[in-house]
């Protein structure tokens, strides 16, 4: 198992490496390539990728604690049960990464590209969406209170019976998105019927 403590990569190519169960601790990854590389069970601890690339990546089962993914690629990457506990994802790409069992513990989402997701019965408390786009996710039954769901691209994902309790949905228009059975406390059903066109005193 290789360990990388304080390191920092700048255009690096790791691609079609082998990196499984790899530890990285405090680095730094700046437009770095891991595209088609064998990550499965690597961890990674406050560490930063800016501009990255992991298209086609192998990440399975991999578990990142406080890290940041800022505007990198992980379309088609296999993210199957992967952890991301407390990271900064902002403005990544996951169109057809497999996504499945992947646990989203808090942390930063602000405009990704998430659509199709499948986050059905997830655990996704107090998780930020600012502006993400989720187009046609399966959020089904999933918690979502407290979550910032701010002019979040909606359209066609399924909330069914997802509970919206104290999240904030500013912006969000409600007349393409599915919510039969979804949980709404006062402040959600207020900008729900505003989607509708209606007038609340």
């Amino acid at each position: 198992m290789a360990h990388h403590i304080d390191q920092h990569f700048e255009a690096m190519h790791f691609r079609q490496r082998d990196l499984r169960e790899a530890e990285f601790i405090r680095c730094t990854f700046e437009r770095c390539t891991f595209s088609h590389s064998s990550m499965e069970e690597i961890s990674t601890e406050n560490c930063r990728f800016v501009q990255c690339n992991f298209h086609g990546a192998k990440m399975n089962a991999s578990i990142h604690t406080g890290s940041a993914f800022e505007n990198c690629n992980f379309a088609e990457a296999n993210l199957f049960v992967a952890q991301f506990i407390d990271c900064k994802m902002m403005g990544s790409d996951f169109t057809k990464a497999k996504m499945d069992g992947i646990t989203l513990n808090k942390g930063d989402w602000s405009y990704t590209n998430l659509r199709h997701v499948k986050l059905d019965k997830q655990d996704l408390r107090n998780t930020r969406f600012l502006e993400a786009d989720l187009y046609e996710a399966n959020l089904e039954k999933s918690d979502l209170r407290d979550c910032d769901l701010t002019r979040a691209h909606l359209a066609k994902a399924k909330l069914q019976g997802a509970d919206l309790r104290g999240a904030i949905v500013d912006g969000v228009d409600f007349k393409s998105v599915e919510v039969r059975g979804a949980r709404m406390d006062t402040v959600q059903a207020v900008v729900f019927l505003r989607s509708y066109g209606a007038k609340i005193d």
